[in-house]
């Protein structure tokens, strides 16, 4: 699925990246991810945008050799010069073409923190130049910049208008919140990127909850084929796991999800990577609370949604991989690896583990 045409490459940089003297810096830094020539998309939901760079990374290489670079946090704050305590990472992606891992990292927490792209290459790290993008896609529609009291304190909507994006056949999908009055949205932007649209405002049924909802944001996915139908496998908080159709993701759209699990509540889902082992497909979930689920994707088109209130867990079956703790992050470094980061009480690990 996660393919782009060659001939797109040259129009990507040709056509629709934004001349650097006028693309936007990164306001703050979310998720990222890559396509599979090695452009690097990384989400900035301070500034509602998603801004693209060429970076200098495109000598092709085999994951053939393992990755262990401890206390990670502690390198980045030397290379940035601020405070092991400060640094955040928010996002892993491994690129495709060099194999060499790139870290959106945080200094600082809210909305004061300074962004940062960390590349990873043979152990050794650098800083990824951001000030000017070639190219970026704002979105029309996201929550207003401001902070509200909620039930946990002081509240910023705008820092979820995007919780994850995901590169597929030339078009990045995007999950976050908007202002529409269904603020939970999934969006389809095709690259080139041109005009962005409103997106598809999201229906789910939370099964630990017991009713529908419409503002709980997604908080990872992963494209996936479910059956015959192309779909986002979609993770949210207390933790429903929820089938949409890419199909249906459209312009001023609404979207009903099939909630196919209840995973557990008092929970957050951190990451997901889909994989193959022994001829069947496994989705691999990092939790807050509940580490490594690995999912079995075998009977998931045929499973009946979940419509009720459920205590405990229900749906597609799933077990924890017990030896993998403490993984923050996670992304599929090779077809026997992932490339994880990994957090205990001396700090930060950035290490490839076998896939379970």
């Amino acid at each position: 699925m996660k393919r782009i045409p060659a001939s797109l490459v040259a129009a990507i940089v040709a056509v629709t990246f934004i001349a650097p003297a006028q693309a936007a810096k990164l306001q703050s830094v979310g998720p990222i991810t890559f396509d599979d020539k090695g452009v690097l998309y990384v989400s900035d939901p301070k500034g509602a945008t998603i801004h693209a760079y060429q970076v200098d990374d495109a000598k092709a290489k085999k994951a053939d050799k393992a990755v262990k670079v401890e206390k990670i946090g502690s390198k980045i704050a030397s290379l940035i010069g601020a405070n092991a305590d400060d640094i955040l990472i928010v996002d892993l992606a491994v690129n495709p073409v060099s194999k060499n891992a790139y870290l959106a990292v945080s200094r600082g927490r809210g909305t004061d923190a300074t962004p940062a792209i960390i590349r990873v290459a043979g152990g050794k790290l650098s800083v990824v130049a951001t000030k000017n993008s070639q190219s970026a896609a704002k979105l029309p529609n996201a929550p207003a910049d401001k902070s509200v009291r909620g039930r946990r304190g002081p509240y910023n909507a705008r820092l979820e208008s995007i919780t994850d994006i995901a590169y597929v056949d030339g078009r990045l999908l995007v999950a976050g919140l908007s202002n529409e009055e269904f603020a939970s949205t999934l969006r389809s932007i095709k690259i080139p990127f041109g005009k962005v649209d409103r997106g598809s405002s999201v229906e789910i049924f939370h099964g630990a909850h017991g009713r529908f909802e419409t503002r709980s944001p997604v908080r990872t996915f992963v494209p996936f084929k479910v059956g015959d139908t192309p779909s986002v496998l979609a993770a949210y908080t207390c933790t429903p796991l929820v089938q949409f159709p890419i199909a249906d993701i459209k312009p001023m759209g609404k979207v009903k999800g099939k909630t196919i699990a209840e995973l557990g509540n008092r929970n957050r889902p951190l990451d997901m990577i889909v994989y193959q082992q022994g001829g069947k497909d496994y989705v691999l979930i990092a939790n807050s609370a509940r580490g490594i689920m690995k999912v079995d994707t075998g009977n998931m088109a045929a499973i009946d949604s979940i419509t009720k209130k459920v205590s405990g867990t229900a749906g597609v079956t799933y077990k924890t991989i017990e030896q993998w703790q403490g993984i923050d992050q996670l992304d599929k470094y090779s077809a026997k690896l992932a490339l994880v980061v990994r957090s205990d009480d001396n700090g930060a690990t950035l290490q490839t583990i076998p896939l379970p």
